[in-house]
């Protein structure tokens, strides 16, 4: 493959309600940036879109700050279920499991079931699949998703989700409650994918499947590829990620296709966010929540969005 074009990049670390505490919002951006600059650097150096979006998860997986992989909420029984998907633009597949259990990264699993019939497997299905792979045995907990859990368990699981962010110095309102990461990558070769992981809303009914291994919330074509967070029951309804992308596929433009989307989930009183690319290298994000904690590379820099403002906000970089 000779390379074409400048590579593009967007993550993001989940949506919610307001971050207080500047500690805390500058070590949330040293995470997204990290992350920014490591795959960048890959895409530089070739790799294609989807080991990039892959790379790109690992990294958000691995940090107990997120909502996916290690740091991922527990469910109404104290248990730690996992959901990630992957769809690789060029090829037009999607890949993902569902509700999978003590793997370190489940996007890893997304990635092996991109070239596997049975694409998409749910919680028994994921842990044979993890098992054949002969993948270690990976314990995501950690203390802080542990004590938000016991808090809830005291409170009678008033709260219908856990926090975003796990980050102690993050003073979140009883509202700060959606959390995924997500990655969407245009490669030098010109080809797009897009990936997500989470760990759920937390607190959730045993056997809620998130938007995040659906094209819900996570779709890609050869001309524009989303990934989203929020509620998943919101971005389920609005079809959010597949609604943009159709769009633009259809000749509407990014930037064009993002703004009907929000003004649509804003209008149906959705909470919700996303990122987007297109085939000309277009970024987007949108968000009806307060925040969207989303970082990208240009081409040129890192950007964010940390901190916009707090109504509905959709932003553009051509």
């Amino acid at each position: 493959m000779k390379s074409q074009v400048q590579p593009k990049l967007i993550i993001h670390g989940g949506a919610g309600s307001s971050l207080h505490g500047k500690g805390g919002l500058e070590a949330v951006r040293k995470s997204l940036h990290t992350v920014v600059e490591e795959v960048y650097a890959l895409l530089l150096s070739g790799v294609t879109a989807s080991v990039a979006v892959v790379q790109g998860c690992q990294m958000l997986e691995d940090d107990p700050r997120f909502n996916a992989g290690t740091g991922s909420v527990l469910q109404s029984d104290g248990q730690i279920r996992m959901s990630a998907s992957l769809m690789d633009g060029t090829s037009g597949r999607f890949s993902g499991v569902i509700n999978v259990s003590r793997v370190k990264n489940p996007i890893e699993l997304a990635q092996f079931l991109q070239n596997s019939p049975d694409r998409v497997l749910s919680d028994y299905g994921s842990a044979e699949l993890a098992r054949e792979l002969q993948l270690p045995s990976y314990n995501a907990l950690t203390e802080l998703r542990l004590q938000e859990w016991i808090q809830e368990r005291q409170d009678n699981f008033k709260s219908t989700m856990a926090g975003v962010v796990a980050e102690p110095e993050l003073v979140e309102s009883s509202n700060s409650r959606r959390g995924t990461i997500g990655v969407v990558v245009l490669d030098a070769y010109g080809s797009l994918a897009a990936g997500t992981s989470t760990g759920g809303k937390g607190f959730e009914r045993i056997g809620r499947v998130s938007d995040s291994a659906m094209p819900a919330g996570n779709y890609a074509t050869s001309h524009a590829g989303v990934s989203c967070t929020g509620i998943g029951e919101d971005i389920i309804d609005e079809c959010l990620a597949p609604r943009i992308v159709v769009r633009v596929t259809d000749g509407m433009s990014l930037k064009d296709a993002m703004q009907r989307s929000f003004v649509e989930a804003h209008q149906n009183q959705r909470d919700l966010g996303a990122i987007a690319l297109d085939a000309t290298g277009a970024i987007a994000w949108g968000k009806t929540s307060q925040v969207l904690l989303a970082a990208y590379h240009n081409g040129e820099n890192i950007g964010d969005t940390l901190e916009l403002p707090l109504e509905t906000e959709v932003g553009f970089v051509p």
